[in-house]
């Protein structure tokens, strides 16, 4: 049985030979007992010519080392992956079967290889030392917790393209990835990371299909910070693109994040662009890589500094004859060594139990020995070629260059370090092509829309000149409001149409102060008190109008009048526009909202846009509370116009008033108030059109108002008024001298009809009855103004006889009914009756002169007069 294991051991050592070739170092190898470790080295055949060299200097080195690291042997037995993840699993498998015990695999170059391998590991109680970059999907510990790399995971360099970016501050991103599974799983995981740190990827575009489409759709969306994830062999394409999309210079930068360890190279050279133009896409970008070799000059755990191990490599390299070298060679160097140092530690640790354990015949299991193995993996930590070499839950250590192409040549301007998650630039000599870094995005400069100067204080005169022309209408009117065309108009109606006009029209001047240097507060107090004043101002002015034109139609057309049921319209559509307004302020106010408009281009410099933004006053529900306003006021409206149009032909009393300036005014007002609400909602983007617009329909419809309705009674009254009050004062003065005549004459002959009547009573009583009594006149008398006699009634017998007890003939002559004593009465009751009911017997008032004066009756009758 012993001498099986050494043939077995013999054998193994003898597969190692042909895998790094005979030297004449390896020659005391042989010679030299030492304690056998096989180890499985997985690897597609075609890659191993540029790693075998620096695997051949890490056993060499290895050899010469003290105990107990040196009383180990590494044994590799190559494995051929094939980059076939069915093939390398049918390998492991005959491996494993065949013997003799494997407790670590090292290797694994292809992506899906190593997946579906590491996640194998625990069941056949193996671990995994790979020197190939592992994709961020792996870093699940859960699943791949017995893989470790030498060379740091894709997820390192996400991390530092995530700190270079947060560090000028770029948060508007385009990623460029070509396509493949490591590259698919890096751009997966440099998404997630850039959300976290809300740094907004504007676009993703992949390299499978045309390179310059894909960068054409990058700068359609002004991307201008590219993080590219590529092999070296695209570079040429992707730069000879942007040369000719001019997508290059100072307004873009461009992130080369390769996981390889290469230095620069541009490739291959691509038809349509020279060399020179490839360097000048190029230039100034920034390449992310992992480092190769240490920085420093120190000798590491191997007595070899990093200089001197490359210079090793490069003579073994040439001895080989082989011409391709590989960028992997330093961390399979550094990967040898931490199997065998793990290997060593978890021997030892093994033989140190089995010696001293209580039970001296017993051994360890392979669960117990592999948990070994793992925890010397993980205290694993040494100083190597690539530097540092130590894990963090399962991933290394190291240090991400950043290289930046500057005139053909890269030159290192940063490191990132995986272990403090610290960036550090070296300034000095870091170089952009503009003043500074690249902008991510144009620089926005927002630019506050308001309200020319120029144009405030137009508007504010012409505001100014329309309130000064109201108050001036309005004190004209208070001053002529006895006149009887302004009294006969409706001097009160007259009032409060001034009055709407008047808050109207200081509205304007409301809307159009600055709200930059006010405070939030004010500017919500402001922004009421203009909804008010316009509102409040056309419902009283739109009402009135409303009113005078519903008691014209009612008086022509109803004929009837509804002058106190007017007064309550007025009210009730005034209450009912408080309410709404009050309501309004109560469960929504209105606050400052700042609208953001679209971006607009600086001529002078590309990088430089304007956004235009203005302040206005809005609320949550805005919609819903001017469709309710505009809701009841259409109706007012259209109602207001239909009894216009009803009225437009009813002819005028007088030239200064009628039914055509009414129904002229409901119409303006109309298509002014549809206009200015129209307009209000249409330009709302753009606050100094909407004041201009809005305030010139406002002040137009004021001074149409004026116009129409009281402009021609102004210069009627201007122009007649001084002659006509003159001729009604005489008029009125001859009236009543005249009618203070008349009533004394009547008071004089109603005297004498009174003794008449008296007299006559008295003869018809003594001609038909002697013995009848004396009939009583009964009187009713009242007093006028001047004392006369009002009015005067007569009862008496003698009117109405009958002698029912006599037997004279109703016909003959000396009957008291005959036609001849009959028709004597009635020619003397006709006067008495007359004198009876005659309203202007002894009862004119001398002041009135509405029944007998000569005046047109319109110039006194309210009701019968057309209002305007």
């Amino acid at each position: 049985m012993q001498q099986c294991g050494r043939a077995e051991s013999f054998r193994l050592l003898l597969v190692c030979l042909l895998v790094v070739g005979p030297t004449p170092l390896l020659v005391p190898v042989l010679a030299q007992l030492r304690h056998p470790v096989p180890v499985l080295w997985m690897m597609p055949g075609n890659q191993s010519a540029g790693v075998a060299p620096a695997v051949r200097l890490a056993l060499q080195d290895l050899k010469r080392q003290v105990p107990p690291l040196g009383d180990y042997e590494i044994q590799l037995q190559l494995l051929d992956s094939q980059c076939d993840p069915a093939e390398s699993l049918r390998a492991l498998f005959d491996a494993m079967w065949a013997g003799p015990k494997y407790l670590l695999l090292f290797g694994g170059v292809c992506p899906s290889v190593t997946a579906l391998i590491a996640r194998s590991l625990p069941a056949l109680n193996l671990l995994q030392v790979s020197f190939a970059a592992s994709s961020p999907s792996l870093s699940n510990r859960k699943w791949y917790g017995n893989l470790f790399s030498t060379l740091p995971s894709d997820r390192a360099l996400n991390q530092a393209t995530v700190k270079l970016l947060q560090r000028y501050k770029w948060t508007r991103v385009g990623v460029l990835t070509q396509d493949g599974h490591r590259l698919s799983e890096m751009k997966k995981d440099l998404l997630r990371q850039l959300l976290k740190v809300d740094i907004d990827v504007v676009s993703t575009q992949s390299l499978s299909g045309d390179v310059c489409s894909s960068l054409r759709r990058l700068k359609e969306r002004d991307v201008r910070i590219i993080v590219v994830q590529f092999d070296e062999d695209s570079a040429s394409e992707v730069f000879c693109c942007a040369y000719r999309l001019n997508m290059f210079g100072a307004r873009y930068q461009w992130m080369v994040v390769d996981g390889g360890a290469a230095g620069w190279s541009l490739g291959r050279q691509v038809p349509g662009c020279t060399a020179d133009s490839l360097q000048t896409a190029a230039d100034g970008s920034i390449r992310l890589q992992t480092r190769r070799l240490s920085n420093t000059n120190t000798p590491g755990v191997s007595g070899r500094t990093p200089q001197d191990y490359e210079d090793s490599y490069l003579r073994q390299l040439t001895q080989d004859g082989s011409k391709v070298s590989s960028t992997l060679h330093s961390f399979a160097y550094d990967a040898v060594w931490v199997a065998a140092r793990a290997l060593s530690q978890a021997l030892e640790a093994v033989k140190h139990r089995e010696k001293y354990d209580s039970q001296r015949n017993g051994s360890i299991g392979e669960e117990e020995v592999h948990k070994t193995l793992l925890d010397a993996m993980k205290q694993t930590q040494f100083q190597g070629v690539t530097g540092p070499v130590f894990f963090r839950n399962g991933e290394r250590m190291t240090s991400i260059e950043l290289i930046q192409f500057q005139d053909s040549s890269g030159v290192l301007v940063g490191d990132f370090s995986t272990s403090t998650q610290q960036l550090r630039l070296m300034n000095q000599v870091l170089m952009f092509k503009g003043p500074g870094p690249a902008r991510d995005r144009a620089m926005v400069l927002p630019q506050r829309q308001r309200v020319d100067l120029l144009l405030h204080a137009a508007v504010s005169y012409a505001a100014a000149v329309t309130i000064f022309i109201t108050l001036t209408v309005l004190f004209f009117t208070a001053v002529y409001r006895k006149h009887w065309l302004l009294r006969a108009s409706g001097a009160s109606w007259d009032v409060l149409l001034l009055l709407a006009v008047l808050l109207s029209s200081s509205s304007v001047l409301i809307a159009g102060l600055d709200g930059a240097s006010q405070s939030d507060r004010t500017f919500e107090v402001l922004c009421s008190v203009r909804l008010w004043t316009l509102s409040v101002g056309h419902t009283v002015g739109f009402a009135v109008l409303f009113t005078k034109t519903w008691r014209l139609y009612s008086l022509r057309r109803l004929k009837q009048t509804q002058k106190q049921r007017a007064g309550c319209v007025v009210l009730w559509i005034f209450l009912l526009d408080v309410f709404v307004l009050t309501t309004w302020q109560i469960l929504d106010p209105l606050r400052r909202v700042v609208l953001q408009h679209g971006l607009q281009s600086e001529s002078a410099d590309q990088d430089i846009v304007i956004r235009p933004y203005s302040e206005l006053c809005s609320c949550t529900n805005m919609e819903l509370w001017l469709t309710a306003v505009y809701g009841y006021r259409a109706a007012l409206l259209g109602l207001g116009c239909f009894v216009a149009w009803s009225d437009r032909a009813v002819p005028a009393d007088n030239p200064a008033v009628g039914g055509n300036h009414l129904a002229l005014s409901v119409f303006a007002v109309t298509v002014f108030s549809v206009s200015g609400a129209a307009a209000s909602l249409l330009t709302s983007h753009n606050p100094p059109l909407q004041f201009c617009l809005t305030s010139v329909l406002i002040l137009c419809c004021d001074v149409f108002t004026l116009g129409s309705l009281f402009g021609p009674k102004l210069l009627y009254v201007c122009a007649n008024g001084s002659e006509l009050q003159d001729e009604v004062a005489d008029g009125e003065e001859e009236e009543r001298e005249r009618l203070r005549r008349l009533n004394q004459q009547l008071k004089s002959r109603a005297a004498q009809l009174d003794v008449e009547i008296e007299t006559i009573t008295r003869q018809l009583r003594d001609a038909s009855d002697p013995a009848a009594p004396e009939p009583k006149p009964h009187r009713t008398r009242g007093s006028n103004n001047a004392g006369g006699v009002r009015s005067v009634r007569w009862t008496h017998a003698a009117q109405v006889c009958s002698d029912r007890n006599s037997g004279t003939n109703p016909s003959s002559p000396d009957s008291i009914n005959s036609p001849e004593r009959v028709r004597r009465r009635v020619s003397m009751q006709l006067p008495i009756l007359h004198h009876a009911y005659l309203p202007a017997v002894g009862g004119v008032s001398a002041s009135s002169s509405s029944l007998f004066g000569g005046r047109d009756a319109f110039a006194h009758s309210d009701d019968n007069f057309l209002l305007t």
